[in-house]
Order: C-alpha cells, then structure tokens, then sequence
C-alpha cells in the first residue's frame, strides 16, 4: 500500500533557518548579515561581513574566509567568483563566506591591523582585549566554529609572491585528504603556529585549510584559478554541489615535506634567475644580488634539489632579506616537473573568464 501523500508530507522535517548576528537566513536564500564590529574614531562603523548560502537541504557547513591579511586581495577575488557562480543554485548544507575579516587592513591596503598587531597571531581573542584580539574573537565564535570544514585564502606579503599551495597541519589525515582534494599544485605540511587561525579552528574541531597564491595587492590569474576550482572541488567531496562546472583532478598535487628560505647574501639589487614553479636541482643558480656600481656579484644557488614556492619581486633587498622559498619535493625531480606540467596544463585547460565576470 503506497504512503498516502499528505501523511508522507507531515513526515517530512523542513530545515531550520540559519541564525547568525540576530538574523534568520532561510532554507534555499543566500544574504549578507553585518556583524558589529567597532567604531572608527570618526564614528564610521565597521562591520564583519559574511554572506550565507543557506541550501534547502541538510548538509555540511563550509566557512571560506580571505582577507585575515588586509592586503591579501586573491582570497577576495576567489571568493567573489564562487559566489557569483552557477554552482551554488541548489547546494546542500551551509555556506558561511567572509571575503574581508580584516576590513582595517584592507582599506589601509596593510597586512595589518591600526595598531599594528597580526590578526592572524591573535586567535582565538577574546571580548575584551586588543582591537585584533576582539576581531578574532568574533569571526571565530561567531563564524568558523559554526563549520565543519574551513578554508582560509591568503598570498604572500607584500613584495613577494608564493606559487599556488596547500598548508596542512601534521598528523591530521582527514585534514591531508581535503588538501588533495583540493588538488594545489603544492601541498606542504606545517606546524601550527601560536594565535593562528588553523590553531583555533583545530582545537574548535573545524577541518581547516590553509591556501597560499600570488602576491599581496596584486591579482594573479594562475593563483585566482587554482584557489577557485579547489574550493569548489572541496565543496563537490563534501556534497554540498553537483559535478558540474567542477574540474576533476587530473594532477595529484606535489607533497613537499619541508622548505627553507634562501636569504640575499648582501644587499643591492636582487635579480631572478628562475621564478615561482620552478623544479631546481642542487647547486643550480637561482640568482645574484649586485652593488648598484656592477663590480661585485653574490650568486644565490640552491642547497639542494627542490621547487620554488615563493620569491621576492622587489629588486632591492638588504642582507639578509628572504629571497627564495624553496621546498623539498617527495620523490624525484623528474617526478615534481611531471607534476607541475600537468597543474599548468589543467588550468590552462579550464574554461576561461569573460572580461565582465572578472572586473
């Protein structure tokens, strides 16, 4: 005998609306909710903006932050396009996007905050301590410890680039396999560092990922892309959404179990040699820094077989400034330079913007 409809109807629990910040998000609507928090000293407000996509069937929670470092602006351009993309219309679960954590930074175009403190070496804050320790609190309590899973978009710091990379804290396995799902050219493992975002989301018991492209306030296309198909490649493994318009990974990304930064010998003027994605075998010249009269060069060679994961752009450096970021690769290099042909051909591969989706 078949379940008479209007019975199997009452069976049937509708999803609950997602609160935040006062507000009711319901099932299958998306809005952006203003979270207070502080004043400016000419009373201007600032608010912790985080849009929700709230799907009208049950599923994980996905928090996608960028902008921890005010001047880090690929996290906001990855994020902008995910939220503008067709791959969001009946998605399952919860998606909780904060394109700007740090809007103090972000206007001052400084990886700070105004009284010069690291957001991202003040979690997990609390109520009433410093500006950056408030901030902290509040996108932690009020966002990430919401999710399941997270993932945290940055670049380097002004002045230097990192080629496209996951960070993953060690001896966390799950943690690892979203990292290849996610599929970055490079994956390093990394020990938590105090006051970190991935410290407190870990011990909140939020999957966290950390990803790494480009450079600070500059958009780089090859880092925007890599950052865009990962997220949503994690969020198709988590079964928030459908295959379509996601890109399998075809390339295993590189595991690199430890990396070491190469520093100008002397200062003057650096130039490169080899740039970022770049597979170098030991004793290989990277590059040279020269006195601004030409007569004396201090050559900058590798210490051992390996890929460059970051690098300074800026020609003028001090001694001792960091110049390269070299990694070690897990295996062979013939292997690594395999590797980092078929990242390069993927993303090639995949569908290009239009102009008007990107500006």
């Amino acid at each position: 005998m078949k379940d008479d409809p209007t019975a199997k109807r009452a069976r049937t629990t509708r999803r609950a609306p997602f609160s935040i910040g006062g507000e009711e998000v319901a099932p299958g609507t998306r809005r952006t909710v203003d979270l207070p928090v502080s004043w400016l000293s000419d009373h201007t407000p600032v608010t912790l903006s985080v849009h929700v996509v709230h799907g009208k069937t049950e599923g994980p929670t996905l928090c996608v932050s960028a902008g921890v470092h005010g001047d880090e602006v690929i996290g906001i351009e990855i994020v902008r396009r995910l939220l503008k993309g067709t791959n969001l219309k009946g998605m399952k679960g919860t998606l909780l996007v904060v394109p700007i954590v740090n809007a103090f930074g972000f206007h001052n175009r400084s990886r700070y905050l105004p009284d010069r403190r690291d957001l991202n070496r003040c979690f997990p804050g609390g109520e009433e301590g410093s500006m950056a320790s408030r901030l902290a609190h509040l996108f932690l309590t009020e966002v990430v410890s919401r999710a399941n899973v997270g993932i945290d978009l940055h670049s380097a710091a002004v002045h230097r680039t990192n080629y496209p990379q996951t960070r993953v804290s060690p001896g966390l396995p799950r943690v690892r396999e979203l990292a290849e799902v996610f599929g970055a050219p490079i994956m390093m493992e990394s020990s938590i560092r105090d006051g970190s975002l991935r410290e407190a989301a870990q011990e909140a018991g939020v999957d966290m990922i950390v990803y790494e492209g480009g450079e600070g306030l500059r958009f780089d296309e090859f880092s925007v892309r890599a950052g865009h198909a990962g997220v949503l490649r994690v969020m198709h493994a988590l079964g928030m959404v459908g295959r379509r318009g996601v890109s399998a990974t075809k390339t295993p990304s590189q595991f690199c179990p430890s990396s070491k930064w190469l520093r100008a010998p002397v200062g003057g003027m650096f130039r490169s040699y080899r740039t970022d994605g770049d597979l170098v075998e030991e004793g290989a010249l990277l590059g040279a820094v020269s006195d601004p009269f030409g007569e004396q060069d201090s050559e900058i060679v590798a210490p051992f077989d390996g890929i460059i994961i970051g690098r300074a752009v800026l020609p003028v450096v001090n001694e001792g400034d960091a110049v390269f970021h070299l990694a070690r690769v897990g295996g062979s290099v013939k292997k690594a330079e395999s590797l980092a042909e078929g990242h390069s051909a993927q993303l090639a591969d995949d569908p290009m913007f239009d102009e008007d989706e990107i500006i």
